[in-house]
Parts: structure tokens; sequence; C-alpha cells
């Protein structure tokens, strides 16, 4: 199968996760697009799920197929949250915000009884780190902030480029007014060490590890589907 084959049949099994009545954190991203479009499928034929979305993106994909919505406002508890990853770990560590929704994912999974990653098996790594670490800044300060990250990673044993995420010739600006530094900084020995490193930082919003918040995480591969719980 290729790589959007793998991505639907993991969106699949995640579906199978879902019951009837829950209030449902939706995710970013390609394969969290195609868990969208399934979902569409169950509830047209009669599910009944609130889904709350991880950004504008995932929110007009779910008004356009009919998949009931919420807020975390009207909303505050959710059973589950369905999304994908850039990279998985063992232990079910995980780095976000290649789409760029690293900040409310984070709420969104924060606020779930339980979060299920699906991947396809490409995104399974020993160590984080070989995705560039996505961090969320303020755009006020943003160059003490990037000289507050190279000191803080540095601190730690990391190096890198901090790279200003662009799209078509600008600045990226995430759903919240913020912008993206991406951290090229290699293997992450000490996840939680950088993690309370970068939140230390008053410029920095949210960084995109995901740290103990995933209970499975569905992978597809050649072979087929397999969950993997946390080692």
């Amino acid at each position: 199968m290729d790589q959007k084959a793998l991505k639907i049949e993991a969106a699949r099994a995640a579906l199978g996760h879902v019951e009837d009545g829950m209030r449902l954190g939706i995710g970013t991203g390609t394969t969290a697009a195609e868990f969208v479009r399934l979902l569409a499928e169950k509830v047209h034929a009669g599910m009944r799920i609130i889904g709350v979305p991880t950004s504008e993106r995932t929110a007009a994909l779910c008004e356009e197929l009919g998949v009931p919505l919420s807020t975390l406002e009207q909303t505050p508890e959710l059973d589950l949250t369905v999304d994908g990853a850039d990279e998985v770990d063992p232990r079910l560590n995980l780095i976000k915000g290649g789409g760029g929704a690293l900040l409310r994912e984070k709420i969104v999974a924060a606020a779930s009884a339980r979060m299920i990653v699906i991947a396809d098996d490409s995104k399974l790594v020993d160590t984080l780190g070989r995705f560039p670490l996505p961090i969320e800044v303020n755009g006020f300060g943003m160059k003490a902030t990037e000289i507050a990250i190279t000191r803080a990673s540095s601190a730690l044993g990391l190096s890198g480029q901090l790279t200003l995420r662009m799209t078509e010739g600008r600045p990226f600006v995430t759903d919240g007014g913020h912008f993206i530094l991406d951290a090229s900084f290699g293997r992450i020995p000490d996840t939680r060490a950088l993690s309370n490193a970068l939140l230390a930082i008053p410029g920095v919003v949210e960084h995109g590890l995901f740290l103990g918040m995933a209970s499975l995480a569905i992978v597809a591969g050649a072979d087929g589907i397999r969950s993997v719980h946390a080692s």
C-alpha cells in the first residue's frame, strides 16, 4: 500500500474506538483528515458524536462533511482525541506540529480522557528528534526568544538550526496568531528536560513535544495494522 492507503487504514482502525455519544477531539493533518472522512460516513449512518476540532482547517473539513462540532468552551471535557503525529517513540511520546496546530492540539489532548495516535510506520523512531521540533513563539521579541531557545538547548547538549516557518514567502501564522520556529536538534535524549527548559522561556507559547499524553498508537505498515502501547 502507498502512504495514503496506510493512513486510511490507521484511521479506520481508530474509528473502532469511537463509541456512540462520545465527545471527540479531532486532530489536524493528513492522517487526521482521513479519520474525519471516515467519521463523517459513520455520522451520516446514524452515529451520534460531538467533535472539537484542533484547527480551523479541521473545523472547515468537518463542517463540509457534516460532522457536528462544539468548542472547548461549550464542551470542556472530552472522552477521546484522535490525532496524527510527526514522530512516535516506544513510550508513545510524540513530536507534533508539522501542520502548525500544536497549541490547540495539545490543549484538546489535555482535555481528553484518552488520546489515540494514528500514523503509518514511517513515523516510528527510537528517539525523538529526527523531525524538526516545532516551537510556537510570540511575535513580540522573537529574536530574543530565539537566542534564549539556543542557549537553553545548548545547555542540554543540543544544537541545530532554528528556522522560522514560512508559507508562500511569508512567515506562517498559527490559528492563535503566533509564529513557529522549527528546531533541527537531531536526537533529543532528555525530552522532559527540553520541554521544561523551553516552557521557562517567556516568548515560547508551546512546543511540539507531547509527553505522556497518548495511551495508544495505531500504526499501519506493509504487514497491516498494529496497536502500540507505551513500553
